[in-house]
């Protein structure tokens, strides 16, 4: 799923923060509480949902495309980006770091091209913050997964909001970059 952010609460409790309607209700739909960070401060919604704590893990999953106006410094970011001054928006990274207790795990999905600036390494350091990270292994999980689908022990179809030919792919990749029409997955059939 393409939700921007999610945290950990113990094995039970996810949650998932984004700006965008549909992602939010895809979530909601798979039980997980959410979170509009345009809405509230995801810091202190954390918080006070941990008792003070802070999440268990912490999981970035947009990487280097943040939203520009999520916090003032995710607005510095995106001027230093249009300045060719910074090469990544690491606003979401930041957060997991911030957002994630004490000999926490903060698992990088997302993509960063270049060189990341003023992520707070001190307080990932003076907190015994774990960091998993890497790009998906897909070769190493498809056949996995795809047994869990054949066997119907998963569903992963509730993802997918359109349906076309390869001739409609363009188009439609537009629908999902402007967040048009409730896009979230594309299936395209030759």
């Amino acid at each position: 799923m393409a939700i921007r952010s999610a945290f950990l609460l113990g094995a039970e409790r996810v949650i998932a923060i984004d700006t965008v309607p549909e992602r939010l209700a895809l979530a909601r739909a798979g039980g997980a509480l959410t979170l509009d960070f345009h809405d509230e401060d995801i810091y202190d919604r954390i918080m006070e949902l941990t008792h003070g704590r802070g999440a268990d893990g912490c999981i970035d999953a947009v990487g280097t495309e943040a939203d520009a106006t999520a916090s003032a410094d995710s607005m510095v970011d995106r001027v230093k980006t249009a300045l060719f001054m910074g090469t990544d928006r690491p606003h979401v990274l930041r957060q997991a770091i911030h957002c994630c207790r004490n000999f926490g795990t903060v698992s990088i999905v997302g993509v960063y091209g270049g060189l990341l600036d003023k992520v707070p390494m001190g307080s990932a350091i003076n907190r015994g913050l774990r960091f998993r990270m890497a790009q998906t292994p897909v070769q190493h999980y498809l056949p996995m997964l795809l047994d869990r689908i054949q066997n119907g022990d998963i569903d992963p179809s509730f993802v997918i909001t359109h349906r076309a030919s390869l001739e409609e792919g363009p188009d439609l990749y537009k629908t999902f970059r402007d967040k048009q029409d409730g896009c979230i997955k594309v299936v395209l059939k030759p």
